[in-house]
């Protein structure tokens, strides 16, 4: 947050925001057994959620007149030596670089060509996630409801256009899983949650006919070294921790360090480099350590796990929103 508060943008930041207001969870039968008022915790800790591609737009206009983009292309080759580093696009013409950052995801191009294959760096955390856009005759309110079974979650999150659905499962790595495959991820979904009531048969009905369906594999990303010579990677190409949050703030958290990094070593790309890593490795460290338990909160593996995790949430959402209105309070009655 201070970092876009310093681009000045949260005002635009939070007119895209979601339409969120409370955390409703769904026992087997699809009853209520759990909610969190989201609303005011976010409002709170001082958060904002919002769509990734909002995101995106907001931070393009905030930079535009400052920088030269390209779009429609990627990144074909890397060459580098002692003074730059030379790169090929698949259209447009070669360029020579002082340093390249890989800023390219989980699949990252950049750290392919540069580092080496993705198997060596990429590992499978377990679960895979699919996301789509609802029809609106979806309608969620303005609650996440998340639907748990043993080893799978169903979760309809409200947006201002239309509802988005997450479908999150634990299973062994898929040995011919093809992140590009479409048509394979909808047999998995079936196979998966064919068996499920509530309106996941209209979800998974939307699924088989919507050109907008996203599916991979949860996966952490653990480099030793983020550079390698003049490139670089940040974000999910350099330390992704999880599928279920903090990806954009860590990777805005990053882009600062980096920043910040190369502003006070604009010769010196090595000490650049190992200045980003030391100062946001300490932030990424505690995530990657995180993801397990995580995954077990949002996606328990029994029937014993999930009413559990939904008393747990009934008694622990109200208690800390309490304990953050008297965090504010007290904050507040200090002198200056």
């Amino acid at each position: 947050m201070p970092i876009v508060e310093r681009m000045n943008i949260v005002p635009r930041l939070r007119e895209a925001s979601t339409v969120v207001s409370g955390w409703t969870l769904l026992d087997e039968a699809g009853q209520r057994s759990a909610h969190v008022d989201l609303g005011t915790l976010w409002r709170l800790r001082n958060e904002i959620e919002l769509p990734r591609g909002d995101l995106s737009t907001i931070l393009y206009e905030a930079t535009r007149d400052r920088a030269e983009f390209f779009f429609g292309d990627s990144i074909t080759s890397l060459a580098q030596d002692g003074g730059g580093v030379d790169v090929e696009f698949e259209r447009s013409r070669p360029r020579r670089f002082d340093v390249v950052i890989g800023a390219d995801g989980l699949h990252s191009r950049v750290r392919r060509l540069a580092f080496g294959p993705e198997p060596e760096f990429v590992r499978h955390a377990g679960l895979y996630v699919a996301s789509l856009p609802l029809p609106q005759s979806i309608d969620p309110g303005r609650d996440i409801i998340m639907l748990n079974t043993p080893g799978k979650v169903v979760a309809i999150h409200p947006s201002r256009e239309r509802p988005l659905v997450l479908l999150i499962f634990w299973h062994p790595e898929i040995p011919d899983f093809d992140a590009w495959e479409t048509e394979q991820h909808k047999r998995i979904l079936e196979a998966t949650f064919g068996n499920l009531g509530w309106t996941v048969p209209v979800i998974l009905a939307a699924a088989r006919a919507s050109p907008e369906l996203w599916f991979d594999a949860v996966s952490t990303v653990k480099l030793a070294n983020w550079a390698r010579g003049r490139v670089a990677v940040l974000g999910d190409a350099s330390s992704c921790a999880s599928l279920f949050g903090d990806g954009s703030t860590l990777a805005i958290a990053g882009a600062y360090t980096l920043a910040a990094a190369l502003a006070d070593h604009p010769t010196d790309h090595k000490a650049a480099f190992g200045r980003y890593q030391a100062v946001h490795g300490k932030l990424v460290g505690p995530r990657l350590k995180a993801l397990s338990l995580v995954a077990a909160f949002l996606v328990p593996r029994t029937r014993t796990g999930i009413s559990v995790r939904n008393r747990f949430v009934a008694i622990a959402g109200p208690a800390y929103e309490t304990a953050l209105r008297i965090g504010q309070m007290g904050r507040a009655s200090r002198p200056g």
